[in-house]
């Protein structure tokens, strides 16, 4: 009775909360910052202690039948507890491969925000089933990304989705830390080990620039990997071989110049007039403006240092220059309904997958918390350099249509790049990427490391289909070449 009545309360609270996209607005801007720390109301130690937990444990729901329905191929949803306090909805949902699944890779699939689910991801991008453009219900994904690897779709940090627990993550290093834990623990349980030499690739986009590099999951997971190898750490490494980040925020001081000359000239149109752009430009430009205040955030900046970058940057820069379109698509005007939303979908089979809270798309409590540490200005170039150099094969993706991470930015923070393929990249031209002879993007490949342009993509890639190519079909491509191990190449 408790639990039902704390669900329908967190049901009403968050009915309101729900945000267009993964990136919240707060006080009217675009990636705001709050003007006081947040601190969470709804998930209680009443909820918590409501549902039975066993710390360093799975609580599962195997082969529900909802989303995958391809005969024979298991999945499996649930919740790891990290500790008496903390849950993280583990695999909201795990999908063995449709072929193979007993060779195939792992991939992770994050979500960005920070703080919205990666259901985004399963639901309106690659999974197994697409939301239909009512949102009423799903409809099977002949191109989904477990066509040949298994994969699992985590909510993160704690709070986001159906994760519920202690919600305290508030940099990229902490979320990393959670991630290793529950990583740990579902390689150990005996449904999972078999994964636990396999391949594994860690994918996601948005924020996800910022959660996928180096600098915070793979940095820790392959610290702990050596530390397991030495003795110090006792636990499962992890066999990290692929990295792909789509749509990604990773070096603010090459990317934010992307505004201004995305909003001025794009493939499409101008996102504002010229006045705008020079309003813009000068309070970029100017002493203390935006550049000067991502690099002093950069130059050992504290916390308070960088987030008055994002609130000063996001206020003057991002905002104003998307006009009237659409950020995630600019060929649509401001708020376009597509993606369809899943909010009402997934609430209504919840229960069948053994859900214990209702889902949110963004946690603004999550992201308050980054927000207030100015985690969204701190770099992860340096280290995205590493985990190159380290032989990592890694895919940087970008939707042409997207002006929230536009491919002028990406393009610039890949072109700054320095590593052992950045001589081969600089010297390479783009060449047209096709799909089935559909010219779909263009491409750059050096050793391990590559970089592809979508035509007619938004934000979240695999969501969009150009010219007579299907849904998710160029994105399927990529994603199947990456992990066969193999560079980009035409078709």
């Amino acid at each position: 009775m408790l639990l039902n009545a704390l669900v329908g309360i967190l049901a009403t609270q968050l009915a309101s909360g729900v945000f267009g996209g993964q990136i919240p607005t707060v006080n009217g801007v675009l990636g705001g910052v709050p003007s006081d720390p947040a601190t969470r109301s709804i998930t209680d130690i009443s909820l918590r202690a409501a549902s039975a937990r066993t710390p360093g444990k799975l609580r599962i729901t195997e082969n529900s039948g909802i989303c995958e329905t391809t005969a024979g191929v298991y999945q499996a949803a649930g919740y790891g507890d990290l500790t008496s306090s903390e849950s993280i909805w583990y695999v909201f949902w795990f999908f063995a491969a449709r072929k193979n699944p007993d060779t195939a890779p792992l991939v992770i699939w994050l979500n960005g925000g920070p703080g919205s689910s990666s259901m985004l991801g399963l639901f309106q991008e690659h999974g197994p089933c697409r939301i239909t453009n009512d949102s009423s219900s799903v409809t099977p994904n002949k191109y989904s990304w477990n066509n040949n690897v298994n994969i699992m779709y985590i909510d993160q940090p704690v709070g986001a989705g159906f994760s519920y627990g202690d919600e305290t993550v508030g940099t990229s290093e902490e979320a990393a830390s959670d991630l290793w834990k529950f990583m740990q623990i579902f390689l150990k349980d005996s449904r999972f080990q078999k994964y636990a030499n396999r391949s594994l690739g860690i994918w996601g986009e948005s924020y996800g620039g910022h959660y996928g590099y180096f600098r915070h999951f793979h940095s820790y997971f392959l610290q702990q990997n050596t530390a397991i190898s030495n003795g110090s750490v006792q636990g499962v490494p992890m066999n990290l071989k692929y990295m792909g980040v789509g749509d990604g925020l990773t070096d603010p001081i090459t990317q934010y110049p992307g505004f201004l000359t995305y909003a001025a000239s794009n493939p499409y149109h101008p996102l504002v007039n010229s006045s705008e752009i020079n309003k813009a430009n000068k309070l970029y430009t100017k002493s203390g403006g935006c550049k000067d205040q991502i690099t002093a955030c950069n130059n050992g900046g504290s916390n308070a240092v960088c987030s008055a970058a994002q609130n000063y940057c996001n206020n003057d820069i991002l905002e104003p220059l998307a006009g009237n379109y659409d950020v995630y698509y600019v060929l649509a005007t401001n708020p376009d309904p597509y993606p369809p939303n899943i909010t009402n979908y997934l609430n209504s089979i919840r229960t069948k997958i053994g859900a214990a809270v209702p889902w949110q798309e963004s946690n603004d409590d999550i992201y308050n918390h980054f927000a207030q540490t100015g985690d969204w200005m701190r770099t992860s170039k340096p280290l995205l350099e590493t985990v190159i150099d380290a032989g990592v094969r890694t895919l940087i993706y970008d939707g042409d249509a997207d002006y929230i991470l536009n491919f002028n930015g990406v393009e610039a923070m890949v072109d700054s790049l320095q590593t052992k393929f950045s001589t081969q990249y600089s010297q390479q031209s783009f060449a047209n990427y096709t799909v089935n002879g559909t010219k779909a993007g263009l491409f750059k490949n050096a050793g391990t490391f590559s970089y592809v342009r979508i035509f007619g993509a938004g934000h979240e890639v695999p969501a969009y289909k150009y010219g007579n190519l299907d849904y998710g079909q160029a994105a399927a491509q990529f994603f199947s070449q990456i992990m066969s191990n193999s560079s980009l190449s035409s078709t």
